[in-house]
């Protein structure tokens, strides 16, 4: 994955360097009565010199090939009882982003997979693609899989991303997006797809997603219109 290790580490020097020009020309002394940071707390707020960019210094941005966006499935408004025609009714998108420093300003706050709870789906889409099924886009669609033991999808998912956004499959036009899915004692990421009618197009991104992965398990390729008809049962229609 050589362009996407120059997009992350491009990424972080970018980064670096910003924050370290903001700190030499916005000092922020500290009073006695200042409490300390908690983690994960962010400091200070738009109108604040801090959040502002420094004089001097033009601010550098990478633009994607596709804007993308983040969606949550909340386990705690899933039920049991749910019907696969309300399937996907608690989907919620949360942060669409079209920008490398926006990527890593976004995942950079977000739980990785091993900390999120049990039972949540959440995905990456390409903008204005839903994580459905019956998305016109996702329709005839059908989706690659990776399942690891509990705890341990969380670097095969930022891969997975960093592929999808840095445009490294050779056919990325059929490619709609991702989602990992936390249970109890496995997890799973699925890259989904939009033609599966198309084999030569599937086979060559399985192919590249294992790579990309460095996965030497045999993965499968099942059509959206089997997992809808016959659910746990359907079959895959291609193997990597």
């Amino acid at each position: 994955m050589q362009t996407v290790t120059m997009v992350v580490e491009d990424a972080s020097k970018t980064s670096a360097s910003e924050d370290q020009a903001k700190t030499e020309a916005h000092p922020m002394p500290r009073g006695e009565d200042d409490d300390e940071t908690e983690e994960g707390e962010i400091v200070g707020d738009q109108d604040s010199a801090s959040s502002k960019p420094s004089k001097g210094i033009a601010p550098q941005s990478h633009p994607l090939e596709h804007s993308w966006t983040f969606w949550f499935d909340n386990p705690a408004a899933k039920s049991a009882k749910l019907k696969q025609a309300d399937w996907g009714s608690t989907i919620r998108p949360i942060y669409t982003f079209s920008t490398v420093e926006e990527f890593w300003s976004i995942y950079n706050n977000i739980r990785r997979p091993s900390n999120l709870n049990m039972g949540t789906d959440f995905h990456c889409f390409k903008y204005k693609i839903e994580p459905k099924w019956e998305d016109p886009v996702c329709a005839n669609g059908g989706k690659w899989t990776v399942t690891y033991p509990k705890g341990k999808s969380d670097t095969p998912w930022l891969y997975t991303l960093l592929a999808m956004i840095g445009e490294q499959f050779d056919h990325g036009d059929e490619i709609c997006g991702a989602v990992v899915n936390v249970r109890t004692r496995q997890e799973k990421i699925a890259l989904w797809t939009k033609n599966a009618a198309n084999e030569a197009a599937q086979l060559s991104i399985g192919k590249q997603w294992k790579g990309f992965l460095d996965c030497n398990e045999t993965i499968g390729f099942i059509f959206h219109e089997d997992a809808m008809r016959q659910e746990r049962a359907a079959k895959n229609k291609y193997v990597a």
